[in-house]
């Protein structure tokens, strides 16, 4: 017997791209046939496999992948999650945490680079924060190629691919060029997130235990983001060393992952991916055109859009807000930040066990109605050492949002859509990361930086219900068609 564990489903079974590939029929033709004949046949081949695979009584054993069997995906989970890591560094150390614009004095090792890109290009904060934008143009990007380079790669063009250009981008930067050329290779650094955010979750979304280990994959993103502004300030206060050289430290760490990654999925090709994620549906053209189409994949986009905006507005602003309103210590005010981070990196990897047992529609709308509570407590009390626990808890409970939504995207969604449509949720929910931060920024700078706690309350309540417009039916039970209807298996 397999070690794999088994579950009884009444639908289409969700088969990683990672799981056996199904062979074609051994009767080899006849006559020389061209490579576009070739590829029509392997596609008849697996889909009429797969369909055969869960025709039978409807309710097949299918096994799920699981993190550790086959036993390379242990390796294959763990540079998940180093490449998460690397996202996190990434992400904190030049657009997450935002160098507050209100209260200048306001110095901590959480506003990372900012500051010192405008004191060595001599440029204002309106044009350093360019670089918050043009990552996006990536994540876009990567949005639209992504199910492309799976069908005709597998994930082992994921592997060489992200690594790669970001290993790129972080040699140009390194060499401080110009500050155009700095904001158009930031480009290339979205690319790659955005390739590996869309694959990673897409796959792991789709384990046996998946919040389990969603928890550890976004809580190493969390685990990045926390370290990497500490380091970076470190080098450039203590050390007495120039911004540019911290990326000494992530070409470094780019160069290991792209050679780890490329060796533990060397098998996962493009071939293999095709066999184990063959088109279901009747449809023909791009994947990732079928998948704009679902209800399920716009209203997590939207969610994710919303969510993230409120992870970067609070961790961002909080110094500010600490220092203006509370009247913090520049010291006490970046712990406060810290410690909104540190919640969020504990939250994914604790709540990911309770969040599975009450089911992701549920226990998102518990978890914001708890941080909702804490930011009103946050809000409400004028007192310092309240604020520091209450934005704390806040980060701990809005920590699991993120990897809910792409495990409920994944219950919903057909296996085909899962990197087109989680692709350009993630893509859409990061442009919450830059567009909100100016939005906020543009108000605080007209009425002051307490205009920030109604702002993210709001944003939080209008979370919640585009939350609740998403189908309660679980896996078990139900497949979202593109067009977004959702059926009950029969």
């Amino acid at each position: 017997m397999s070690p794999c564990l088994h579950k009884k489903i009444d639908t289409d079974p969700i088969v990683s791209g990672l799981s056996t590939p199904l062979e074609p029929p051994s009767d080899k033709p006849s006559r020389i046939v061209t490579d576009g004949q070739k590829m029509d046949k392997e596609r008849s081949n697996s889909k009429q496999a797969y369909q055969e695979r869960t025709s039978h009584t409807g309710l097949e054993d299918i096994p799920q992948q699981q993190w550790n069997h086959p036993r390379i995906n242990v390796w294959r989970t763990v540079i998940a999650c180093y490449g998460l890591f690397i996202m996190g560094m990434n992400d904190a150390t030049y657009g997450v945490c935002i160098y507050p614009v209100i209260t200048r004095a306001v110095l901590t090792s959480a506003q990372a680079i900012i500051p010192y890109l405008e004191i060595y290009y001599h440029v204002s904060y309106t044009v350093v924060s360019l670089i918050f934008l043009s990552p996006l143009v990536g994540y876009t990007c990567s949005a639209l190629l992504n199910n492309r380079i799976h069908m005709v790669l597998g994930q082992l063009g994921i592997a060489y691919i992200a690594p790669g250009v970001r290993l790129v981008a972080y040699i140009v930067i390194s060499q401080h060029p110009p500050f155009p050329v700095l904001v158009l290779v930031f480009i290339l650094a979205g690319f790659g997130n955005g390739l590996e955010d869309a694959a990673w979750n897409a796959w792991i979304g789709n384990m046996q235990n998946a919040n389990e280990v969603m928890g550890f994959l976004h809580g190493a993103y969390g685990l990045g983001g926390t370290l990497a502004p500490l380091i970076a300030t470190a080098m450039i206060t203590e050390w007495h060393l120039e911004w540019y050289k911290f990326y000494y430290i992530m070409i470094g760490i780019s160069f290991t992952e792209l050679w780890a990654a490329v060796i533990v999925f060397w098998e996962a090709t493009g071939k293999r991916f095709r066999n184990d994620h063959a088109r279901t549906s009747d449809k023909e053209g791009s994947r990732t055109k079928e998948a704009l189409s679902s209800r399920v994949v716009w209203i997590c986009a939207v969610f994710l859009l919303i969510y993230v905006g409120i992870e970067v507005a609070v961790g961002g602003w909080v110094v500010s807000f600490m220092g203006t309103v509370r009247g913090s210590t520049p010291f006490a005010a970046g712990m406060a930040e810290t410690g909104f981070w540190l919640g969020i990196t504990i939250g994914r990897l604790v709540l990911g066990f309770v969040t599975g047992r009450i089911g992701e529609k549920l226990a998102v709308m518990i978890y914001l109605a708890l941080a909702t509570g804490l930011h009103l407590i946050f809000y409400l009390v004028p007192n310092q050492y309240v604020s520091f626990v209450a934005v704390a808890l806040e980060g701990f409970f809005l920590a699991p949002l993120f990897p809910a939504a792409v495990i409920a995207a994944t219950k919903l969604l057909p296996p085909y859509l899962h990197v087109g449509g989680i692709g350009f949720a993630a893509a859409f929910g990061a442009a919450g990361a830059c567009i909100f931060p100016f939005i906020v920024g543009a108000i605080a700078q007209a009425k002051g930086v307490q205009v920030l706690m109604p702002i993210v309350l709001a944003m939080l309540v209008a979370d919640a219900a585009v939350w609740a417009l998403l189908p309660s039916l679980k896996k078990a039970d139900v497949v979202v068609t593109a067009d977004g209807e959702a059926n009950k298996a029969q």
